[in-house]
Formats: structure tokens, sequence, C-alpha cells
């Protein structure tokens, strides 16, 4: 099956039709997708701020991972089905919008930003859990992940004015 006859097979389900067609569903989908990113962005940047020594400085990382990562994941699960939605009802001109496309490819290098520092610098995070100073790996993983996650929601945004 080509790529266009999935995005058009996406388009004609009944919930895609649904979303597209209703009065309603639309921006109450949409809400939700934009609150989900927030709580997502917001909940990751209280992290990355503390691994680039800005905020939080008095605070484990550890600790504070473990107070923030279940909203995370809770949010990011919440704005995939939202964001799936809202792609189903127009998925043929998503999927062709450069603006989406560099969207989905900055939520690929955020995923391995994570995957990296997790498997790397957070492995020792032991040794350095409550220094105000964190390694200098994992302040850049703090920083990459900012610039991605701003990059996100400006491609987000973005995708809005162009798709319109």
């Amino acid at each position: 099956m080509r790529l266009n006859d999935l995005l058009t097979a996406i388009e004609a389900t009944p919930i895609a039709t649904a979303v597209r067609e209703s009065t309603w569903l639309f921006p109450t989908i949409e809400s939700v997708h934009v609150l989900s990113i927030v709580l997502v962005v917001g909940t990751i940047m209280i992290v990355d701020l503390r691994l680039i020594n800005v905020a939080s400085r008095r605070r484990s990382v550890s600790g504070l991972m473990r107070e923030t990562l279940p909203w995370t994941w809770g949010a990011f699960v919440c704005a995939v089905i939202t964001g799936g939605l809202l792609f189903s009802s127009s998925a043929m001109k998503y999927a062709h919008n450069w603006q989406f496309e560099a969207k989905m490819v900055m939520l690929l290098l955020a995923g391995i930003n994570m995957a990296i520092f997790h498997l790397g610098s957070y492995r020792s995070v032991t040794l350095w859990d409550r220094d105000s100073m964190t390694p200098t790996p994992a302040r850049i993983a703090g920083g990459v992940s900012l610039a991605i996650w701003v990059t996100v929601v400006s491609l987000g945004r973005w995708i809005g004015f162009a798709t319109n």
C-alpha cells in the first residue's frame, strides 16, 4: 500500500470524519492536545533547567525526575492520542506539510537525546545527583532537550498557520 493510499484510508475512518466534520470536536481535541503539550514541555523544562544548573540546584536530579516524569509520560500519552486524532482528520494535508514533518523529526531527536542521556550520564547519577553543578554531558543533554522542545512547540504552532 502506498503512503497516499494509507493517508486517504486514515482520513476515511469514522473517527477522522467525525473530528473533521464536527463543529466542536476538532477544537476540543486541539485544546486538550495543547494543554498536554504544555504539561509535557513544562515538566521536561523543570528537569532540563536543573540539568543545566539554572534552577532547583538544591534538589537532587533523581528526586526531581521521580516527581515530574510520571506527569510527563501521562501528558505525553494524551498528546500522542489527541495528536493522532487531529492528524487523522486531514492526514494527507498534515503528512505533506514540512512543518509537521520537521516536528516529527524533532520528536524523534528528543527521544534519541533522552535515550543517550539515560544510557550515558544518568547511569552515574548517584555520583553527582545532589551536586549543584551537573557534569558536562548532563548539561549538554539538558540544553539540547530545551532547544528541541522549543522547536517542537514552534513547529506545532506553525502547523496551525500553514494548514488553514
